[in-house]
């Protein structure tokens, strides 16, 4: 695997990419717990508000905050879009369907994320294995639905559709308004601000009896483990890899996901769900693949004189 500018990925970056890859694919299964003893919205600011008391002092250390603030609409939009409304549709839904089909029908954000790029004019480009990739990551997500959509709650199968749209708005205004800020300064100023906004919703969703102790350690863990040093370790990673490799996590995350859930919590995992999986994870990586160059329009473009399109999946620069 390469890097950014064509080397080889150092050792560092495969412990980064496999740290990652565990680490956000255990919060599933920590919401599920949490959730069950306290409000989404109490969760929401109990993570955000342990994570900014990590991350906010390092950005002002190191001075990160000046030019974030300077891009504040788009830090808000980012924060939104990512955190503020994913996070709390996330623990509501996982109230009603298991963290298993949580994390598998996040599989889907990549292909998401490649419909946005497309329908917002990016210089993205989709070829035809991208569209057979969409068309084959839609009936992988339609598996997945199809084979529980008995045993689960429509209302929370649209929260999680939200989510995934969230999470995939994320990273493309990450990647075309924020580029070049710290990652540690946009996340400390999101998530703060995010904490301010639910602090007076959690004040009054606040539990009539404290929480068990497993309640309290998966909020704990969340807030310390799978965002604060989650979001340490990932900005490391895109230092190392860059932006577009680094999110080959997603197709990781919901396997752990599921894994996790079926041995801790016992969930079931049935065949249709690994099936449809699958196919997500084949869809997704169809639909993110570059569009070489040595085609037609990149030939005329070098004829030209033109620098060819931004392949699919990269930042638009």
């Amino acid at each position: 695997m390469d890097g950014p500018a064509g080397a080889r990925v150092t050792r560092r970056a495969l412990v980064l990419f496999g740290l990652m890859s565990v680490i956000w694919g255990i919060p599933y299964l920590l919401i599920r717990v949490a959730v069950a003893e306290i409000s989404p919205a109490t969760l929401v600011f109990a993570r955000t508000g342990i994570a900014t008391l990590i991350l906010l002092p390092i950005a002002l250390l190191r001075g990160d905050l000046r030019p974030v603030l300077e891009r504040w609409r788009w830090v808000v939009a980012f924060a939104v879009a990512e955190v503020g409304v994913p996070w709390v549709l996330l623990g509501s839904a996982e109230q009603r369907v298991t963290s298993s089909m949580a994390g598998l029908l996040v599989a889907g954000v990549p292909l998401v994320g490649t419909v946005i790029a497309v329908g917002t004019g990016s210089r993205h480009r989709v070829g035809p294995a991208g569209v057979v990739g969409l068309l084959v990551g839609t009936a992988g997500v339609a598996a997945i639905i199809g084979v529980n959509l008995g045993s689960s709650d429509t209302a929370a199968l649209l929260e999680m559709g939200l989510v995934v749209i969230g999470y995939a708005l994320g990273p493309a205004i990450l990647s075309r308004r924020l580029a070049g800020l710290s990652g540690v300064g946009v996340m400390g100023l999101s998530l703060s601000m995010c904490a301010l906004v639910y602090a007076p919703i959690a004040a009054l969703q606040r539990p009539a009896v404290i929480p068990s102790p497993g309640a309290l350690a998966a909020v704990a863990i969340l807030g310390v483990v799978c965002t604060a040093v989650a979001f340490v370790l990932f900005s490391a990673l895109i230092e190392e890899i860059g932006p577009v490799r680094a999110t080959v996590i997603t197709y990781i995350n919901p396997a752990v996901a599921a894994l996790l859930g079926v041995v801790v919590l016992s969930e079931s995992f049935t065949v249709g769900m690994a099936i449809g999986f699958g196919l997500v994870i084949l869809g997704s990586a169809l639909a993110t693949r570059p569009v070489r160059a040595g085609t037609a329009d990149s030939r005329a473009a070098i004829e030209e004189g033109r620098p060819p399109q931004a392949e699919a999946g990269e930042p638009a620069s």
